[in-house]
């Protein structure tokens, strides 16, 4: 019993930190956050298929990047939140191979554009009107379906085969 709690906050202490530098490397790009973003470390979205111990370590990890990148207060509360959210969904739905990936993508496309329109004043005026919600919602998903239905399903695939040596924590499917 010990054990299995000392490898769940392994696993996700391990997570977390992964997840922080993975978005401090494509910062450098200007990738992990504005309206335009293929946050690579929402990759490890997929990690909750293995293990519920990726449910805390992407949240926690999330909201330790954001506060290194220079978050808004409300973007390390409601995009970590963002993550949590989609983390979760893909706990729920582990059974799924390729739906797993959609709660991440869905939950981002819809919190952040908010937050980038409201917290950060970003805006996008097509012919006078205020596109910016939507347009920040294409771009966010898009950058989440790269992310995650991309890159997280090669990453799926990938650990998928070493599931028995990585993941050892009775969540055998």
């Amino acid at each position: 019993m010990r054990n299995k709690k000392v490898l769940f906050i392994t696993q996700a202490a391990v997570i977390a930190a992964i997840y922080v530098v993975l978005t401090i490397f494509i910062a450098a790009f200007n990738l992990a956050s504005g309206n335009i973003q293929v946050r690579i470390s929402e990759a490890l979205c997929i990690l909750p298929f293995f293990t519920p111990a990726a449910i805390p370590g992407l949240w926690i990890g999330c909201l330790l990047a954001n506060l290194i990148t220079g978050a808004s207060v409300f973007d390390i509360i409601f995009g970590s939140l963002a993550t949590l959210i989609g983390a979760v969904g893909t706990y729920l739905l582990r059974k799924h191979k390729f739906l797993c990936t959609l709660p991440p993508v869905i939950s981002n496309a819809v919190i952040i554009p908010i937050l980038l329109r409201y917290a950060y004043g970003l805006t996008f005026i097509y012919q006078g009107m205020d596109l910016s919600i939507p347009f920040f919602a294409l771009t966010v998903g898009l950058g989440e379906v790269i992310s995650i239905c991309v890159l997280g399903q090669i990453l799926l695939q990938v650990l998928n085969k070493y599931r028995g040596m990585l993941f050892r924590n009775g969540e055998e499917k």
